[in-house]
């Protein structure tokens, strides 16, 4: 049995979303993964679209409440990406041996033109990808 995942943050819109894609991307044959926010808002078309960039198709994820998984889902790593999510999640999750939080500046906040906020959303994107390899590194060791 995979290891389970689980991505929090607010909106479950973006950083959680992307979180989400990426870690399928580089290990999805080695977790089961999942994404959720306290508030969602529906997935961002600025998160789909710097997804597809790196060929990833995310427009059949959609933004789901924590409290979809509560019951349900026993994550092995819950890892919070945004300040607020880590001031409203739960503390503690039924089954979860790991607790990690990786703040990611909220980028889904860029005011602008498209351009101007698409690359936010790429640095934020890029950021996350970083730290999941990285944390990826890290099991291996």
């Amino acid at each position: 049995m995979k290891p389970v995942v689980l991505f929090l943050c607010t909106g479950n819109s973006a950083r959680s979303q992307m979180a989400e894609a990426l870690l399928r991307l580089e290990a999805g044959d080695k977790f089961d993964v999942h994404s959720a926010g306290t508030n969602p808002q529906g997935i961002n078309p600025l998160t789909v679209a710097v997804l597809e960039e790196l060929g990833i198709d995310a427009s059949r994820q959609r933004s789901k409440h924590v409290s979809e998984y509560m019951a349900t889902l026993h994550p092995t790593f819950v890892i919070i990406v945004c300040d607020r999510a880590n001031r409203e999640c739960p503390t503690t999750w039924p089954g979860a041996f790991t607790w990690l939080v990786w703040s990611f500046d909220d980028h889904a906040a860029i005011e602008g033109a498209r351009e101007e906020r698409l690359a936010g959303f790429r640095a934020i994107r890029d950021q996350i990808h970083a730290r999941i390899k990285s944390w990826l590194s890290s099991l291996a060791e």
